[in-house]
């Protein structure tokens, strides 16, 4: 037990180390917004902090993943709106049932992660492009759907998912320490994640270790598919609603909180943790804006600046 204790207690040493630069600008952050704020550290704001962040985070575990392969998924966004647009569609407009309809959900988001995967891998078509056609297919797929329209889902059942509580924490909160822990083990604890850093930090010498490339490329695809479909249920759930507007931007968002949290551009680096601290940092920027009143295109500047730095880091520490 005590030996146990103690590599925790290292552990955790190295992972303040590893990440001291994004945890001092987190807490300068917080310690700024505290002092020009009256409401900032109010349990009413935090805990809304946390459900707002719930989105991002989950895009942000997907996106990882295609970073560290050395792609990137640009429809995220786009598989919100599909996945909230189909489930709502299926509620109201056809009577499914909620299980059976949130399913679908999920599988189209899975679908298009599919795709995509396929013609990166099989195709050789730059992750860059493949998943912005995708974005494209999925946007004007959730628009026909609706004839770009919201769809409305009163039904408590499924509305709790998104704006239910246990005690006084959102359950999206819950979701997310759930799909954390979840992707955490995935890429840390089997052979497959193994093979993610493998394929991400050389793709000739994981090739030749015997590593399928395309299994691996495919696989991280449908994860960030139902990823993000999984956010997008979530967030109908919370806008009683099914949108195909929605979500638009949110992985530039998931982007900006992976370089942030030290996931390199180059692949091969990066963890689940680290790049949880960059979700929290694009969550408090945001929330901090809103609370200080600033102009929503001012708040995009901001964000556009902030990841253009961290891009820019980024490539200067791996240069060096």
């Amino acid at each position: 037990m005590k030996e146990k204790t103690i590599y925790q207690n290292h552990a955790l040493l190295g992972f303040i180390r590893k990440n001291s630069v994004i945890l001092t600008g987190l807490l300068l952050l917080c310690g700024f917004l505290s002092i020009v704020t009256d409401s900032f550290l109010t349990n009413g704001n935090i805990m809304s902090l946390l459900r707002q962040i719930s989105t991002n985070a989950l895009l942000t575990l997907g996106m990882m993943m295609c970073i560290i392969i050395g792609g990137i998924d640009l429809g995220l966004g786009a598989y919100i709106a599909l996945s909230g647009t189909v489930t709502a569609v299926m509620i109201t407009n056809y009577g499914v049932n909620i299980p059976v309809s949130i399913l679908l959900g999920l599988l189209s988001g899975a679908l298009c992660g599919l795709i995509s995967g396929v013609f990166i891998a099989y195709v050789k078509v730059p992750a860059f492009i493949a998943t912005m056609a995708m974005m494209n297919v999925a946007r004007g797929a959730a628009s026909l759907a609706t004839n770009a329209n919201p769809v409305r889902v009163t039904i408590p059942a499924f509305t709790n998912l998104g704006i239910g509580r246990i005690g006084s924490i959102p359950l999206p909160v819950f979701y997310v320490v759930f799909w954390i822990i979840v992707m955490a083990l995935f890429l840390n604890k089997t052979r497959m994640g193994r093979y993610i850093y493998a394929v991400g930090g050389n793709q000739n010498a994981a090739r030749y270790s015997g590593i399928s490339i395309k299994t691996v490329q495919i696989t991280v695809h449908i994860f960030s598919g139902f990823l993000a479909a999984f956010a997008g249920i979530v967030l109908a759930a919370r806008m009683y609603s099914g949108q195909p507007a929605v979500a638009q931007g949110y992985e530039m968002d998931a982007v900006a909180a992976s370089v942030l949290g030290g996931i390199s551009l180059t692949g091969g680096s990066g963890d689940v943790f680290s790049a949880m601290i960059g979700v929290l940092i694009i969550g408090v920027l945001n929330n901090g804006l809103n609370l200080l009143n600033v102009n929503t295109f001012w708040q995009l500047i901001a964000k556009g600046v902030v990841i253009l730095f961290a891009v820019s880091f980024d490539m200067i520490r791996n240069r060096n």
